[in-house]
C-alpha cells in the first residue's frame, strides 16, 4: 500500500503534464538539443570523461574478478531476491548495471549546463537507466525464472497476454490497479447524499448530514478538472467529505462533467460561471448568506479565480473564507521538471488539443507514468508481465486510473496561465470581463500542501500566502499529493507542520519552515478547528436534501461520475 501511494504521488507540475499530455511523452525519451549540448560539453572536458571511463573500467575488472563491493541501495525493491547475490552470474550482471548507471549519473552531474538542459538530459538518462535494469528481463530476473518454473511457464503466458491487452489501447503502460473489487457508489465515492443541481457543466452533490446539528455556513468543494471528484470522497473511513460531515459541516461537492469534442470551447469563463451557479444553489438550499469555498489542485485554481472575481465585482461577502489544498498559483520554478516546458511546446500542445477538441485523460495517465518510470512503469512491468500477477487492488490507484478529458479551451487557458504566471500579477488574467486580482481576496484562507508533492511543490503552494490579501494559515503535511488529501485520523505515522510564531507570514517558504512545529496526526484536525471558527453557530440539521426549487435529482455520487 505504501508503494502504491508513493507511485501516485510522483509526477510533475501541472503545466508540464498538460503540455506533455497533448504532445505525448515519447519525445522526452529521444535525444534532443539539450543532449547535443551535453555531448559537446563532455567533448570539451576530455579529462572528466577519461576519468569516469577509467573508473568504470577498473570497477568492471573487479566485478569480473569477483572482488567488487558494489551493491544496490538498501530498499531497492528491484533486487531484493536472494538470487541477485547468491548467483555469481546474476551478481556480476547486477554490479555491471549499477556501476554503469552510477557513471552515467556522474557524467550528467559533471557537466555545467543551463538548468533547463540539465533537467532534460537527466530525465533522458534516468529513463534509459531505468529501462536497462536487468530486473526488467524475463527469466534473467530470478523471481521471473522461479515463477516460470513453478507455473510451468503459465506466468509468462499470462504476462504476455496482459502485455498485448495493455498495448492495444491507451494508456500504453502496464495496468497499475486491479479494479475488479471496486464499485463507484458502493465502496468508492459512497458517502450518502444527492445531486441537487445539474447543469451542462457540473452536478452539485449535497451530502446527508451525519450529526444532529450543523454549522450555519456551508462548505462547497471544487475538485480537479483532470480527474474525477472522488479523491476527496474516496472510501468509507478515508474520505475528507465523510470526515467533514462527522464534524458537523454542511458539505457540498462539485462533480464535473467528463467533456468531449462538443464542449471544446469551455474555458475559464465557463467553469467559473458554473461555480457561481453552484454557489447560488448552496445559498438557496442552506439559507446562508455566505459559503466557505474550497478547491483541490486545478480546482483550487478555479476556486481562487472565482474568489477574485467576486472581490472584483464587490460581492466578496458571499464568501466566508477560502480553503485550498495542493494548489499551485505561482508557477515560477514549479518543480525540477518545469524545465521541460517552453512557450513553443506550449503553443504546439494547445494546437494539438484544439484539433481534437479535448485533452485525453488516458494520454495524461501515460505522461504520469513515464515521468517516474521506475515506480510507474517498470515496477508493474515486472509484476504484471514477468511474474504474471495482477496489480494490487488499491483505492487511490483505482481513482487514478479513472481518467477524464479536459476541454481544449480549458487546456489552453491552464497552459497559458502557467506559462505566463498570470495570477501573480493584478489584472494578468480577465475572467467574465473582470480583471483578476488575488490581492483583493481579503477573506481568511487556509492553504494545505504536501512536503513530498511533485505535482504541486509545497514551496509554490506556500507563495499563495503572499498573493492573497487576507490572513492565511499555511499547513504542510508530511506526505505527497494524493496522500495529503487521503489523510484520515488514525495513521500513527501522519504528521504536519504549522507555524504559529513570528515567521508564520514569512515571505520565504524555507524561513516559514524553519519556524514550524511538527505535530502528530492529520492536518484534517487542524482544518476542523479553523473551519469551526469561521462557519458560524450550530443549528439543527435539515431533514431533507435540496429545496423546493432545487429538488433531489439523483442519489450520490450522481451520473456525471460514470461518464467515460
Amino acid at each position: 500500500m505504501t508503494t502504491a501511494t508513493a507511485a501516485t504521488d510522483q509526477a510533475a507540475p501541472l503545466d508540464v503534464l498538460l503540455v506533455d499530455a497533448a504532445l505525448g511523452p515519447a519525445r522526452r525519451l529521444l535525444p534532443d538539443r539539450s543532449t547535443a549540448r551535453w555531448a559537446v560539453a563532455l567533448a570539451r572536458q576530455p579529462g572528466v570523461l577519461t576519468r569516469r571511463l577509467a573508473g568504470l573500467g577498473a570497477e568492471t575488472a573487479r566485478i569480473l574478478a569477483g572482488s567488487s563491493a558494489v551493491a544496490p541501495a538498501r530498499g531497492d525493491r528491484r533486487f531484493q531476491d536472494a538470487g541477485w547475490s547468491d548467483n555469481p552470474v546474476l551478481r556480476r550482471a547486477l554490479q555491471l548495471y549499477l556501476v554503469t548507471a552510477r557513471v552515467a549519473d556522474e557524467l550528467v552531474h559533471d557537466v555545467d549546463l543551463e538548468p533547463r538542459d540539465q533537467q532534460r538530459v537527466r530525465f533522458l538518462v534516468d529513463n534509459l537507466v531505468a529501462a536497462a535494469a536487468p530486473s526488467n528481463l524475463p527469466l534473467v530476473n530470478p523471481a521471473s525464472a522461479k515463477a516460470a518454473i513453478d507455473t510451468a511457464g503459465l506466468s509468462l503466458v499470462r504476462g504476455g497476454a496482459q502485455l498485448a491487452r495493455d498495448l492495444g489501447s491507451a494508456p500504453r503502460v502496464p495496468e497499475m490497479v486491479d479494479g475488479s473489487g471496486f464499485a463507484i457508489g458502493e465502496n468508492i465515492a459512497a458517502t450518502p447524499g444527492a445531486v441537487v443541481l445539474r447543469t451542462e457543466v457540473l452536478e452539485l452533490i449535497q451530502y446527508q448530514p451525519q450529526t444532529a446539528t450543523v454549522s450555519e455556513v456551508p462548505l462547497v468543494m471544487v475538485p480537479p478538472t483532470i480527474n474525477k471528484y472522488y479523491a476527496i470522497d474516496l472510501a468509507p473511513g478515508r474520505s475528507l467529505v465523510e470526515h467533514g460531515l462527522r464534524q458537523g459541516r454542511q458539505v457540498f461537492v462539485i462533480s464535473w462533467r467528463n467533456p468531449d469534442a462538443r464542449h471544446a470551447a469551455w474555458g475559464f469563463d465557463t467553469y467559473v460561471e458554473a461555480i457561481l451557479r453552484a454557489l447560488d444553489a448552496v445559498e438557496e438550499i442552506t439559507g446562508s448568506g455566505s459559503t466557505m469555498l474550497g478547491g483541490v489542485c486545478s480546482g483550487g485554481i478555479l476556486a481562487s479565480i472565482t474568489a477574485a472575481y467576486l472581490a472584483g465585482i464587490g460581492r466578496q461577502d458571499r464568501l466566508a473564507g477560502l480553503f485550498l489544498a495542493v494548489t499551485v498559483i505561482d508557477n515560477h520554478d514549479a518543480g525540477t521538471l518545469s524545465a521541460l516546458t517552453s512557450r513553443r511546446l506550449a503553443t504546439l500542445a494547445k494546437q494539438r488539443s484544439a484539433r481534437q477538441g479535448y485533452l485525453d485523460g488516458k494520454v495524461l495517465a501515460e505522461v504520469f507514468a513515464w515521468l517516474r518510470p521506475g515506480d510507474l512503469v517498470w515496477n508493474y512491468w515486472v509484476n504484471n508481465y514477468l511474474l504474471g500477477k495482477r496489480p494490487p487492488a488499491f483505492d487511490i490507484l483505482f481513482w487514478n486510473a479513472d481518467t477524464t478529458r479536459m476541454t481544449a479551451g480549458l487546456h489552453a487557458d491552464f497552459v497559458d496561465l502557467a506559462v505566463e504566471n498570470a495570477l501573480t500579477r493584478p489584472g494578468g488574467l480577465t475572467v467574465l470581463g473582470v480583471p483578476i486580482d488575488l490581492g483583493r481576496v481579503t477573506v481568511d484562507s487556509y492553504v494545505a500542501a504536501g512536503i513530498a508533492d511533485h505535482i504541486t511543490p509545497w514551496e509554490n503552494c506556500y507563495r499563495t500566502t503572499q498573493l492573497l490579501g487576507g490572513a492565511t494559515r499555511f499547513v504542510l503535511s508530511t506526505s505527497g499529493h494524493v496522500a495529503a488529501l487521503v489523510n484520515p485520523p488514525g495513521n500513527p505515522k501522519a504528521t504536519f507542520h504549522v507555524n504559529d510564531g513570528e515567521t508564520r507570514t514569512a515571505r520565504d517558504a524555507r524561513t516559514w519552515l524553519a519556524g514550524t512545529e511538527q505535530r502528530q496526526g492529520t492536518w484534517w484536525a487542524d482544518l476542523d478547528r479553523w473551519l469551526a471558527d469561521r462557519c458560524g453557530d450550530q443549528r439543527p440539521a435539515a431533514d431533507q436534501l435540496g429545496s423546493v426549487r432545487l429538488p433531489v435529482l439523483a442519489p450520490a455520487p450522481g451520473t456525471y461520475v460514470f461518464d467515460r
